[in-house]
């Protein structure tokens, strides 16, 4: 999981663009960068290892601009080096992604043997060299986008700059979140409402397959088929003191002080107040016939489902069984018809937790 963050401003866009990667380090911190447009250039400041090393890096070597794009990483392809950092680039774009090329693989070599030279280990430089061979032909971002984003295979949430186009930003999201945010004379991208809290509550949540033409007047909209649509537009109601590491030593400890408050706003949004009863939601399926809970997970998420494991046992006197979802799909579980799998992910973006809910999806569950 990574982060992004993009803006088409007014001002000076780096330094907000920080501190948009120190609200994501949650969603990654061993490599950082950034690339704005500015006087018909691409500037590029990248780093490796946590997000201080991008803003020393920032210091040494500015990067003026009012558009730019930002990215803070989890490597999954690549070593978490400065060449593998995002943002990717070209003559003539660069971009940031959140998600995994399935079909990587192809491209390059296709992109390889019709010449183009690659600089990274990383499943994003082949979107960025796809888009190029586009543009350098004379096609229009636009048209580059329409083109390209049909080749591509898996999850992906992107923010792309263009050299000659120095006053607008495209996003484009398929199996990974991105949202657009609407401020004074600005527009914004981002891997979510946290991310933009601090500089707007004004925001749209990108459809399965939409893109957006992003200027400082709004966003064009389309989908899958590029035909332009509308996306409602909310009040996100986030605030930055949600996803910020405030005053604790890590997030870690942020979350273990947090448990209370957390557990009591979810239980009370199903309590009625009235009689203190409890009120569930609908299911589409009888609880009572339920003989058996497995539990998929990752990282703390996996601790998380082991209290679950203990409570569902304890309390319910069901059988439950809990797996890491790395290995999960790889040891052929026997799934038993009657089962309950619950997929536990802090992001909702797990890349292994969602491959074992289509195994277990695929297997009747």
């Amino acid at each position: 999981m990574c982060g992004i963050i993009g803006i088409v401003g007014k001002e000076q866009v780096a330094d907000r663009l920080v501190d948009g990667l120190r609200r994501m380090e949650y969603r990654g911190y061993d490599s950082a960068g950034v690339c704005t447009a500015d006087n018909g250039q691409l500037i590029r400041r990248r780093a490796p290892g946590k997000l201080i090393a991008l803003v020393r890096e920032l210091a040494r070597d500015p990067a003026p601009g009012t558009t730019g794009i930002a990215h803070t990483r989890w490597a999954t392809h690549g070593a978490p080096t400065a060449a593998n950092a995002h943002p990717h680039a070209t003559e003539v774009l660069a971009l940031v992604h959140n998600g995994i090329i399935e079909n990587f693989r192809q491209l390059k070599d296709s992109l390889g043997a019709r010449g183009r030279v690659f600089e990274s280990d990383t499943d994003t430089e082949v979107v960025a060299h796809l888009l190029s061979e586009q543009v350098e032909a004379g096609k229009s971002p636009e048209e580059a986008v329409k083109a390209v984003l049909p080749q591509l295979r898996g999850a992906f949430a992107l923010a792309i700059v263009f050299k000659d186009h120095p006053d607008m930003l495209i996003g484009a999201r398929l199996g990974s979140p991105l949202v657009l945010g609407f401020g004074d004379g600005e527009t914004y991208l981002g891997s979510d409402a946290l991310a933009l809290a601090p500089l707007t509550q004004k925001i749209a949540y990108l459809d399965e397959g939409d893109w957006a033409v992003v200027t400082r007047d709004g966003a064009k909209i389309f989908d899958k088929d590029n035909n332009p649509v509308e996306r409602e537009v909310t009040t996100s109601g986030a605030s930055a003191a949600e996803i910020e590491k405030g005053n604790y030593r890590h997030f870690m400890q942020k979350e273990i002080f947090e448990q209370p408050t957390v557990v009591a706003q979810t239980l009370r949004s199903y309590i009625r107040q009235v009689d203190q009863s409890v009120a569930l939601p609908q299911f589409d399926f009888d609880l009572s016939s339920i003989n058996r809970v497995t539990i998929v997970a990752c990282g703390t998420s996996y601790y998380a489902g082991m209290v679950a494991k203990y409570w569902f046992e304890q309390f319910a006197r069901l059988p439950a069984d809990i797996d890491f979802a790395s290995e999960f799909r790889y040891r052929e579980p026997v799934m038993e018809p009657g089962g309950l799998s619950l997929f536990i992910s802090q992001s909702g973006e797990t890349a292994d937790t969602l491959a074992a809910l289509r195994h277990c999806r695929a297997q009747g569950q």
